[in-house]
């Protein structure tokens, strides 16, 4: 599967997302370049094979499977990409150097975020979203703490939706729900057993499936009716592996709920309106 998203997304961006559906000889390819961007910029595509230990149709393919033509046109994105990227941040000493500087690493990533998200993408997982007569979310793992988020959000701008964190419960659910109905499932490997058993059950009544997720190619992927993918908020794949984080798909979910408030109009205003008011009563001197 080649890159589909943004023109504009970055070398690494597109190595972060694309991950799993690497051949074996592409993935070492793009890992080398992920781990040493300034060096593949000044690397030929026969150097990079000799360095990696592949052969140089490997990473013109790896390239071509990046979205460019070429290692050529691949080596001016990463030029560029660096050339914006500003200087690498490196951990201060003590407890408060170390949050400080994987918090600019993350601020540093986060605005590729929405990089893999095309208008053409988006407009179909938004009206599903939006015109489902029953809405249930589908959460596990690392990811549950995303169903919480999203479905409170959600219900906040008058588009309900349903959540409880039991995974079977999630299955129970899903296998009852009408052929019109939307399972909407936020899964950062697009690979949990447990997630894809509630996504089967949901298909089994030929309801709609949206999935969230951070890779483009995964089981989840190739079950899903539309597909949103938030690239991984990493430098490497190794952060990938140690430092997993869900903060990119965090903000992807709220921005997509701003989005579909946007869509509804006055009927998101007054639920929201509504539930300002239930919070303001609630609230003690």
């Amino acid at each position: 599967m080649a890159w589909n998203g943004s023109t504009d997304a970055p070398p690494t961006v597109r190595i972060a997302a694309l991950a799993p559906s690497l051949q074996p000889s592409e993935r070492r390819v793009a890992e080398a370049i992920a781990a040493d961007v300034a060096a593949a910029v000044d690397m030929t595509a026969q150097q990079i094979a000799e360095t990696v230990g592949v052969g140089r149709a490997s990473v013109v393919r790896t390239a071509q499977t990046l979205g460019y033509d070429g290692y050529p046109q691949l080596r001016v994105a990463l030029a560029r990409e660096r050339a914006f990227a500003g200087p690498a941040v490196a951990d201060a000493p003590g407890a408060l150097g170390i949050v400080r500087a994987a918090m600019e690493r993350f601020g540093r990533a986060l605005p590729h975020a929405a990089a893999a998200i095309t208008e053409e993408g988006l407009e179909p997982f938004l009206a599903a979203l939006d015109g489902a007569p029953r809405v249930l979310i589908a959460a596990n793992g690392l990811s549950a703490p995303l169903g919480y988020d999203a479905a409170l959000r959600l219900s906040s701008i008058g588009r309900p939706a349903e959540f409880i964190p039991d995974t079977l419960g999630q299955r129970i659910l899903a296998a009852q729900m009408p052929a019109d109905a939307v399972l909407l499932v936020l899964s950062g490997s697009g690979a949990n057993q447990s997630t894809l058993d509630v996504v089967d059950a949901a298909l089994g009544t030929g309801a709609s499936v949206l999935a969230v997720t951070s890779f483009t190619r995964s089981a989840l992927v190739d079950r899903a009716t539309h597909t949103l993918v938030v690239p991984p908020v990493s430098e490497s794949f190794q952060d990938e592996l140690l430092l997993t984080s869900r903060v990119a798909l965090t903000l992807v979910i709220e921005a997509l709920v701003e989005a579909l408030a946007a869509r509804r109009g006055t009927s998101a205003r007054e639920a929201r309106a509504a539930a300002l008011s239930v919070l303001s009563r609630s609230l003690g001197e």
